[in-house]
């Protein structure tokens, strides 16, 4: 499912504009971004958690020459699901 799919589903459960649905879409998106950069997790109960990783620096290798170079270390962004939503996957 690709966004303009979500927002069709979303409109036709709740029976909002497709317009108006992405539009709140776009701003729960935007205040997960904002929240998960300032260094917070986002907890859905019953969804997941969005938050904060970080990968540490590492040696690599140029899968083409075999050279050994430097990976920088950096921030990623971890979901963990939900129990809820865990139980209706497996279920």
């Amino acid at each position: 499912m690709n966004k303009q799919e979500l927002v069709d589903a979303v409109a036709a459960k709740t029976g909002a504009s497709k317009a108006s649905t992405n539009e709140a879409i776009d701003k729960v998106f935007a205040a997960i971004i904002r929240a998960v950069v300032a260094g917070d997790t986002v907890q859905l109960i019953g969804f997941g958690s969005f938050g904060t990783g970080a990968r540490a620096a590492r040696t690599g290798r140029n899968p083409k020459t075999g050279e050994a170079l430097q990976i920088a270390a950096a921030k990623t962004v971890k979901f963990t699901a939900g129990k809820a939503f865990k139980d209706v996957v497996n279920s």
